[in-house]
């Protein structure tokens, strides 16, 4: 088969183009190119080849200043980003966009913080890697209850594709029987320590529908090379995740679908490149391809493909629809709902609590798992969870760990072998709660104003509100609860109340929903009015849940993907 574009140029046509390489881009390339398509994948960041994490393999003393970026170069680069404390330091700071060079903006009075790097494999190299289902609890919600639209599918529609990508990324966990979280394709969990474990039993024994289970984890804990393909193996319980794994044990677009990708001989990956538009003919009623501009020649490119599959982002995808107009689409691609961009979510937290656990002086325990435990939702589960207060619910993830002792030795041998002693148990837990559909939040495109490589500049409009005011309140008070009920002394617990995309949950603003005049794609995650475009990463997100969202994009994608395909060989696309 020859593949040619309007300008008869061979190698600019492609059967499908895939705008992103992150945790759904890169399965969306996998799927695509598994399925014979010659896959053009655009990347607007620089290469980054599995293994070549310069921090991965560092112990602490190795790590410059501490791992602690300096304030001069904070105030200079990660200004925005460092918002969240804890975010940037020495070991990952590569992996992160300067915030100077890639500018947004926030309307006046709200904050939006928005934690991003540009490179191949995006977030998909520092995510957390919680996976957990969601269940028609969330599926049904906003129908249930009036809230924004209702979702157009339910948990049935996707329950074959969470067992099947489950299988493939490898996801230890531990079966609960909770309708909540529904139970999937499991690797033996990393299980609770003993301080978790008598907290499990203890919170149980008090609060019977509160459950202390291991977090449900991409991180093979045992690895299956005839079922986890690519460049992957077992985890080493390193908890240097973030970094970046060279013995590829926790999923990324890196160690798993991007080497599949590449093995069908099918796949092209172009990084530095950044797509400013989708091509609309209104002819046809189809896009043709997408305009791109080289970011280290900044040359233009005009690719061409049959269909389209947006993996940007919820930020990065929705800034390309708006700024993909026509006369067809004056606001933006598919947008004549006029929902593109509004319907920001993300999850909620800075709020939690801890304590120290007395009585386990004797235990210890080995490695350092790359997870803890995980409590899921138990507020507004059925008729006798229901708060008055507040709609939806949260979530919490925690872990229990020995620190090191305290010593009031002078210097000298004695202090040496006092500090090296562990100290007592400490629980900390920290509560992620769900934030609602509002259509003002949103985000859009200032067109008077363009970055460095002629985008219009992002700006965000988005805030908490008074529901998530008062879950906030109630998720500090359970926590507090829990740790008394698991016999902790000295608890303390904390509300900060963070930005929206803080949790880097973000979600919206393209969403899935049953009707074209008030959502911009259908059950298929396809553009209601664009019958060529899908749209698979968070940006298509009716609701947000409170579980960790990447398995379930990752489960839509593979939907979509097997949808298209279908469609394409029916004619109907």
């Amino acid at each position: 088969m020859m593949y040619y574009n309007s300008n008869k140029n061979e190698e600019d046509t492609y059967d499908a183009i895939v705008i992103g390489s992150g945790i759904s881009g890169g399965y969306a390339a996998m799927e695509l190119c598994k399925k014979g398509y010659k896959t053009l994948v655009l990347e607007r960041g620089r290469m980054i080849e599995h293994g070549n994490y310069p921090t991965a393999s560092l112990d602490p003393w190795e790590l410059e200043n501490n791992n602690a970026v300096s304030a001069e170069e904070i105030a200079s680069h990660y200004f925005l980003q460092n918002r969240l404390s804890w975010w940037v330091n020495q070991d990952n700071k590569h992996f992160l966009n300067k915030d100077d060079e890639y500018p947004y903006e926030e309307v006046e009075g709200t904050r939006f913080d928005w934690i991003r790097g540009h490179h191949v494999g995006g977030r998909s190299l520092m995510w957390g890697r919680q996976c957990y289902r969601w269940s028609d609890i969330d599926f049904e919600a906003n129908a249930k209850e009036g809230i924004a639209v209702d979702w157009p599918i339910r948990y049935q529609d996707i329950k074959p594709w969470y067992d099947y990508v489950e299988t493939f990324v490898g996801v230890s966990g531990q079966k609960e029987g909770l309708k909540q979280i529904p139970d999937g394709v499991f690797l033996p969990p990393f299980p609770l320590n003993c301080a978790e474990t008598h907290m499990r039993e203890a919170v149980s024994k008090k609060y019977p529908k509160r459950l202390v289970t291991p977090g449900r984890v991409a991180n093979l804990s045992v690895y299956k090379p005839e079922v986890h393909k690519g460049s992957r193996g077992q985890c080493q319980t390193r908890s240097r995740c973030w970094r970046g794994c060279p013995y590829g044990a926790y999923f990324s677009s890196q160690s798993a679908t991007l080497p599949v990708a590449e093995e069908t001989g099918n796949l092209w990956l172009r990084p530095n490149s950044i797509v400013h538009e989708i091509v609309f003919d209104p002819k046809t009623r189809q896009a043709t391809g997408v305009r791109v501009r080289d970011s280290e020649t900044g040359e233009d490119f005009e690719f061409m493909a049959k269909i389209i599959f947006c993996n940007a982002s919820t930020v990065g995808t929705t800034a390309i629809l708006l700024n993909s107009r026509s006369d067809a689409f004056p606001d933006g691609l598919g947008n004549q709902s006029g929902e593109l961009g509004h319907n920001m979510m993300d999850h909620h937290y800075g709020m939690g609590a801890s304590g120290t656990l007395e009585g386990f002086e004797d235990t210890y325990y080995k490695g350092r798992r790359p997870t803890g435990f995980y409590i899921p939702r138990f507020r507004n589960i059925d008729a006798s969870t229901k708060m008055k207060d507040f709609n939806r619910g949260y979530g919490y993830q925690g872990g229990a760990s020995r620190g090191k002792g305290h010593s009031d030795l002078g210097p000298g041998a004695a202090l040496k072998a006092d500090i090296l002693k562990p100290g007592p148990y400490q629980i900390r837990m920290t509560c992620f709660g769900e934030l609602l559909p509002y259509h003002d939040n949103k985000m859009f495109l200032n067109y008077d104003k363009k970055d460095k490589n002629g985008m219009p500049i992002i700006t965000f409009d988005t805030k908490l509100r008074d529901n998530e005011q008062k879950m906030r309140k109630d998720g500090v008070t359970c926590a507090e609860e829990m740790l008394e009920a698991a016999g902790c002394k000295n608890i303390s617990s904390y509300n900060s109340e963070t930005a929206v995309g803080a949790c880097i949950h973000e979600m919206g603003t393209a969403r899935m929903g049953r009707d074209p005049k008030t959502s911009v794609l259908n059950q298929w995650n396809q553009m209601h009015e664009v019958n060529n475009v899908f749209v698979t990463d968070g940006a298509c997100m009716t609701s947000s849940g409170t579980q960790n969202p990447s398995i379930t994009y990752m489960a839509l994608t593979a939907r979509a993907v097997d949808y298209a395909h279908k469609q394409l060989n029916k004619g109907e696309i």
